[in-house]
């Protein structure tokens, strides 16, 4: 790694470069130790049973058998007690510590740690028998446990983590000498431990339990994935399609990072993945270094918001919104879609400003209408073989009933064998030497025809998640069961259908590539595991003490009770701590704590926010962390690729993710981009409009739109993104959408609204501490003939008294109740809603000045044409 001038790594310089790649990731995400010998065997070999323990319970084998089935504690405890061992052993306590061989009280850690957290499993009938009641024994082990885990956290993890779980873990204990706003009754050390360590409160929590069940599945689909061969694929196939453009390689770049991002969770592993190849391509076609790493970095970081593998944190939202993985898939899709087109654009800006040029065609395309016709084939025979089986199989169901689910493997079985033969009239991909010269891209044609059937894990995948509904955990189950079925096959089906002989061989070697592959899951799973299990002392900490109330009221203090100030402070903070804490740990910690005040803050204002958009803002700021300097480890690893200053490459890529940035910040207030309560069409709609406004706030803030643009441009550019995401902003400062009314007249308003209509209320009264409060309720009014049978249809009872209006029963079950209404609240006012004109017309305005700008800036592009072809 190298500061100052960028260069080209000579050939000579590749290899230490690659190694230092390799020991980067190594040290933040597998582990840098492997060493030789027996004790290099048994790191493997207990990383490969992990992975076969996680697919034996996720598969449905342990109740067809009816042995192995573990519970959700059990499972916990074995995934655990997996990932302490492999942590003390794979990663040594400092940089100069040994890593050819394994130090004796490594060993001895490794296995009481283990043993510790095994000891749920194996005493699961006994600590049953006595809840709350812990005895000597669970108290020490609980402590060992703790004080093992925090070191395994520091050395696979760094001292961050372990330095916030150590303080929550301290003011536990220290509670009543702490200041008054953070006083509490102080817990003992039967009580700690027994809540950390014995109990699914603490480091059992939902957390690990998500790890367990779903991410692990996911993290060995993608360990997979890769070894078969599919990375390289997505790689070559980005660049056959994307590299003759301007600045082509970086727009392959991006394109092959979202497509990889279905491989790996890991923003480092993604950058060294792609990045060895793709950085130095960008310099070639005049990408500084710090560009070049940073683009390589803003589009490998989006890799964990990109459905349908999404990091770690997508699935602990399933458990802490309470919403289907499917949801939130939909939920996450077309922000980081339009983000990723964004992040094309700004690379075709880059282009732009330097007069960049791709790299030569491998054959001269097709005449335009040829192209269009061939396109249009292609889609209309993907969409007809799509509905072909969709509806296929949903007929195949109801008529063969248990049998579809054979009939439907074995029509995959012939799709997936007629894919190697239709590949195996092509030459293998092999990665290119990214330091030698590049004269053509692979041809388009050969290179997607290739690798098709890498599609088909991914297709089940998606069917799983999407269609069939499935679990989470089970639908990666079976896409990696198909996967290991490739992995064993592809290579002697290719071999056969060449008729080059060696099948034995090919098929050791794709049983090489699945045990391989079984490794790196697991180890990719180390770090993940021990987070999880760390960030849930953090939560135990937090659900026993009741600080997360006290930070609530003291960020709601701060934020002067101003929902878009404590959005900026909820930013702030998972910047900061996502500096020293992986994405998903940042993300437990802060939606635990924040997730819930700004929800209240939001009914406080008037401003229903979904809770799921809440965790999608955490979520988007904790992938920033990979990014931000001077701590972004995924700017580090591209600049020792490209030669760059990493603290320049991680500001550079700061800058590109911008537009990732800014998204939540608009969800929060436009619901529609999260596509929550939104028809296909209205949806359809919302791409065409965000992708233009993101696309034009991407040209404001790179400065250059048709040509560089003035200040004020760049400031209209920003006018007009605005206003297109947010075009309720100005329509509802021209007109508001409510009118306010006193609450004696509620029975009359009530009459005159249209069924299932939502009325705004103005509560008054306590919260669940006695705490006076008030808040913005939505109730629904039902349909009725009068005002006062439509409050009564939706489930309150309303009394006068001295003038005011309270509350003198709420139905169980009622709209009133899902609203929030209580006995004894005092409603102070009602919104009632009026008719407005529709929003979008504030669209008109935002595109006569985006007409505007165009003008000027073409203008001025022209009259500069003439004077570049002089000189």
């Amino acid at each position: 790694m190298t500061n100052g001038v960028s260069k080209d790594p000579s050939p000579n310089d590749t290899g230490a470069t690659n190694e230092n790649l390799q020991d980067l990731v190594a040290q933040s995400d597998t582990g840098a130790r492997t060493p030789p010998g027996p004790a290099g065997k048994i790191i493997l070999t207990v990383a490969a049973l992990w992975s076969l323990f996680q697919i034996w319970i996720a598969s449905p084998l342990p109740f067809i058998l009816g042995f192995g089935v573990f519970n959700d504690t059990e499972s916990r405890s074995i995934h655990l007690a997996f990932a302490i061992f492999l942590a003390f052993l794979a990663y040594p306590p400092r940089k100069n510590s040994p890593h050819d061989y394994i130090p004796v009280h490594d060993w001895v850690m490794a296995l009481i740690g283990a043993f510790c957290a095994g000891y749920i499993f194996i005493f699961y009938e006994q600590l049953a028998g006595r809840p709350a009641a812990p005895i000597t024994a669970d108290i020490i082990v609980a402590c060992i446990g703790m004080l093992l885990l925090l070191e395994a956290t520091r050395r696979a993890l760094g001292p961050p983590l372990m330095i916030v779980a150590a303080v929550f873990l301290a003011y536990t204990f220290a509670g009543p000498y702490m200041p008054a706003i953070l006083a509490h009754k102080g817990e003992g050390l039967a009580s700690v431990a027994n809540h950390q360590w014995i109990t699914t409160e603490g480091v059992f929590g939902i957390a690990l339990g998500v790890s367990t069940s779903f991410v692990f599945l996911f993290v060995l689909f993608g360990a997979l994935l890769d070894k078969a061969g599919a990375g390289n694929y997505f790689i070559k196939v980005a660049f056959s399609l994307m590299g003759h453009l301007r600045g082509g390689p970086a727009k392959a770049a991006v394109v092959s990072s979202a497509m990889t991002g279905l491989i790996s969770g890991s923003s480092i592993a993604n950058v060294v993945t792609t990045g060895t190849f793709t950085i130095p391509l960008m310099k070639r076609v005049g990408f500084p270094g710090e560009k070049a790493g940073a683009v390589e970095v803003a589009s490998s970081v989006n890799g964990q918001i990109m459905p349908p593998v999404m990091g770690a944190a997508a699935f602990l939202m399933v458990e802490y919104v309470g919403i289907s993985y499917f949801e939130v898939v939909k939920h996450a899709f077309l922000p980081a879609l339009i983000s990723y087109i964004a992040l094309v654009y700004i690379v075709h800006l880059e282009a732009m400003k330097a007069n960049m040029q791709g790299l030569p065609r491998a054959v001269e395309p097709k005449p335009w209408v040829r192209r269009v016709l061939g396109i249009l084939t292609g889609f209309l025979l993907v969409t007809a073989l799509a509905m072909i089986v969709y509806y296929g199989v949903g007929w195949m169901k109801p008529a063969f009933g248990d049998a579809a689910s054979w009939i439907i493997a074995g029509l995959l079985a012939v799709v997936y064998a007629a894919l190697i033969v239709f590949a195996a009239r092509f030459p293998e991909l092999e990665l290119d030497d990214p330091n030698t010269a590049v004269t053509v891209l692979p041809e388009p044609g050969p290179t997607v025809k290739s690798g098709l059937h890498f599609l088909l894990p991914v297709v089940v995948l998606v069917w799983c998640l999407m269609v069939e509904r499935l679990s989470p955990g089970l639908s990666a189950f079976w896409a990696a069961m198909l996967l290991i079925f490739i992995l064993l096959t592809q290579r002697p089906l290719k071999a056969m259908v060449r008729r080059r002989g060696g099948i034995g061989a090919q098929f050791k070697a794709g049983a090489v590539d699945l045990r391989d592959g079984l490794i790196d899951g697991a180890r990719n799973m180390i770090g993940i595991g021990i987070a999880t299990a760390t960030a849930g002392v953090i939560v135990g900490s937090v659900s026993q003490t009741g600080v997360g109330a006290v930070l609530a009221d003291l960020v709601e203090v701060l934020s002067f009770g101003h929902i878009l100030l404590m959005l900026i402070l909820t930013a702030v903070l998972s910047l900061i701590l996502g500096m020293g804490l992986p994405t998903t740990a940042n993300y437990i910690v802060v939606s635990s704590l924040l997730a819930p005040v700004i929800v209240e803050l939001g009914t406080q204002s008037g401003l229903i926010v979904p809770l799921i958009a809440v965790h999608m803002f955490v979520f988007y700021f904790g992938i920033m962390a990979d990014v931000t300097p001077p701590v972004g480890l995924a700017s580090f690893a591209a600049a020792a690729i490209s030669g760059g200053d990493p603290i320049r490459t991680g500001f550079v890529a700061f800058f590109y993710s911008l537009r990732t940035a800014v998204l939540p910040f608009l969800f929060i207030f436009n619901t529609d981009l999260l596509l929550i309560d939104v028809d296909w069409a209205h949806g359809i709609f919302i791409f065409f409009i965000a992708t233009a406004a993101i696309l034009i706030f991407s040209a404001a803030t790179q400065g250059f739109f048709l040509a560089r643009s003035r200040i004020h441009e760049s400031l209209l550019l920003l006018l007009i993104a605005f206003t297109l995401f947010r075009p309720g902003f100005w329509m509802d400062m021209l007109v508001p959408p409510y009118e306010e009314v006193e609450a004696s007249k509620l029975t009359e308003v009530a009459a005159t609204l249209e069924p299932n209509t939502q009325l705004r209320l103005r509560i008054s009264g306590l919260d669940e501490v006695g705490a006076p409060r008030e808040f913005v309720a939505l109730l629904e009014i039902p349909a009725g003939t009068s005002g006062p049978e439509r409050i009564a249809a939706a489930g309150v009872q309303l009394v006068e008294r001295d003038g005011e209006v309270i509350v003198d029963n709420v139905a169980f079950g009622s709209p009133a109740q899902k609203a929030g209404l209580d006995w004894d609240q005092k409603i102070i006012k009602v919104r009632q809603p009026v008719s407005q004109p529709w929003k979008e017309l504030m669209y008109i305005p935002a595109l006569l000045l985006l007409a505007l700008v165009i003008v000027i800036q073409r203008k001025r592009r022209d009259a500069a044409e003439p004077v570049k072809a002089e000189a």
